[in-house]
């Protein structure tokens, strides 16, 4: 099952939307970004999965998968990078016993919301 996301791209409903890799890349994008072309070298098995998810048409192309997968690493780092300065201000300047109490009503809240 796919679903539309952000700025019209085609998400897979497997995966949380902030995990998900975009499966098919808008038309406008190709269209108004200024690309340059690369040569990657894939080993044989790599390839043939690339292969099957165009043919099932996850994918328009082969260059739709790799662009969508460094896409996706190239966004998973960013928020690696937000990850780090956010616990880099907290060691800088540690949450006070009320931010503490607050995280912890919090968790509760949201344990109890689940509907196990």
């Amino acid at each position: 099952m796919f679903y539309s996301g952000p700025l019209g791209c085609m998400y897979s409903s497997r995966l949380s939307p902030a995990l998900s890799i975009p499966i098919r890349i808008p038309v406008w994008y190709t269209a108004l970004m200024a690309m340059e072309q690369i040569a990657v070298r894939l080993p044989e098995e790599l390839l043939a999965e690339v292969d099957e998810l165009v043919a099932q048409g996850v994918y328009d192309s082969r260059a739709a998968a790799v662009r969508a997968g460094l896409e996706a690493v190239a966004d998973s780092e960013r928020r690696r990078q937000i990850d780090r300065a956010v616990i880099a201000g907290y060691r800088h300047i540690p949450a006070g016993e009320a931010e503490h109490e607050s995280a912890v009503a919090s968790l509760r809240d949201a344990i109890l919301d689940e509907p196990w």
